[in-house]
């Protein structure tokens, strides 16, 4: 430990004595730890995010869908598979709602509208048409009010649920609840405010109302052809149960032989994770490669830096030698040098990067989080880096003739 901490000295003294030529120095270090940190962050923040989101949706649930763009496609030369399936329909999923393995089925249609209340109008809101299970797998809260029961959905009611932003834009500060507004130019009456969980770039923060299934479809001009399922299974069976007997009903509703392919999709969570981690497997290969070249400027950096302390102590090596020191010992005191030198400008990259990561989450929709993995990983490779390009400076000290460097003036 003595000439470990003895090294440290000395690579703190010159740091002190030598401010602008260690600031160049380990600069380089700490760019590459900060982005590092940045990157490693927002990629952590987003896995956090999406585990959170998902958490929400319930662990078992899954999707059911004409096509899923993370899924592989029958023909590889069709870009666009989905107009070759035929689209789902709600009876299929009342079909699927009566097998046994299945809690219950979640039906979603869309479209856009404006809503009007009072004199005032907001244009392109996003409608939900859904049945009345919807909250189960939406997440988030209703608060003040309620969704609609499951009558008012077999009823085909005028009646909505509108999220946070969209009550805040209609009503300013009045309460919505009771109030009466027009959805593409029929009315219907507000039961209740909707706050969704935090999303993963804000996507939550955007007009949007629900309303019962059927009264979109006989109210409001939507996208036909797009319905998804979201299904539950029972709490006793496993998912893989499920989706075997949803997938094996809906192949027999469709009249598909053995050996067709499937003319729908059905997507887990797991396989959701598996595409967004293919998907960020770009940014996680631009954060090595931006971190490596940031490392290695300030790699070459260390040569210089060392090269020029092992010139100005050239006698002290000499004397060192003459009293006994062995190549061993000269060689790791530099190392220990060079690695100190690394590691200050990784723990300041660390610093800078972590400021910069919990500015990104407080003042942008981008989530950031900084994980102790990387941490570890900004610390240990700014030391490893040291170590690397010491190796030459530190070993050119090793070398020299203790008479001559004992001549040196």
């Amino acid at each position: 430990m003595t000439p470990m901490l003895e090294g440290v000295g000395i690579a703190l003294a010159s740091l002190r004595a030598h401010k602008l030529r260690a600031a160049l120095t380990i600069l380089g270090v700490a760019i590459g730890v900060v982005v590092v940190m940045v990157i490693g962050a927002l990629i952590a923040g987003f896995d956090k995010g999406l585990s959170d989101m998902l958490a929400s949706l319930g662990p078992k649930t899954f999707y059911v869908g004409r096509f899923w763009g993370g899924a592989q496609q029958d023909d590889p030369d069709d870009p666009n598979p989905w107009r070759r399936r035929p689209g789902l329909t709600i009876q299929e999923a009342q079909r699927l709602e009566d097998l046994p393995t299945i809690k219950f089925v979640v039906v979603d249609e869309n479209a856009q509208s404006d809503i009007e209340f009072d004199g005032k109008r907001l244009g392109a809101v996003s409608i939900q048409g859904r049945d009345a299970d919807w909250p189960n797998v939406s997440g988030g809260d209703i608060y003040p009010g309620r969704s609609y029961s499951h009558l008012e959905d077999v009823a085909n009611s005028r009646v909505v649920v509108i999220n946070e932003k969209v009550a805040e834009q209609l009503f300013v500060n009045r309460d919505p609840l009771g109030r009466r507004v027009k959805i593409a130019g029929l009315p219907y009456d507000v039961i209740g405010v909707y706050h969704p969980p935090t999303g993963l770039f804000g996507e939550g923060d955007q007009n949007e109302v629900f309303i019962p299934y059927g009264t979109l479809v006989k109210n409001v001009p939507y996208w036909q052809g797009w319905m998804d399922f979201f299904v539950a299974p029972e709490d006793s069976v496993a998912i893989q149960d499920a989706i075997d007997d949803v997938t094996m009903a809906m192949r027999t509703m469709r009249g598909l032989r053995p050996g067709q392919p499937n003319n729908f999709d059905v997507v887990t969570q797991d396989k959701y994770i598996e595409a967004v981690n293919s998907s960020t497997l770009m940014f996680k290969i631009v954060m090595a490669a931006l971190s490596m070249v940031g490392l290695m400027v300030g790699g070459i950096g260390v040569v210089a830096i060392m090269m020029i302390s092992v010139t100005e102590r050239t006698r002290e090596i000499g004397v060192r030698k003459a009293l006994g020191a062995t190549r061993q010992a000269i060689m790791w005191q530099f190392l220990v040098e060079a690695s100190t030198l690394t590691t200050v400008g990784g723990i300041i990259g660390m610093v800078v990067g972590g400021a910069i990561a919990a500015l990104l989450g407080a003042l942008t929709p981008v989530p950031a989080y900084v994980p102790l993995g990387s941490v570890v990983l900004a610390l240990f490779g700014a030391a490893f880096t040291g170590l690397l390009f010491g190796i030459y400076p530190a070993t050119k000290a090793a070398r020299l003739d203790p008479v001559e460097a004992l001549r040196y003036e």
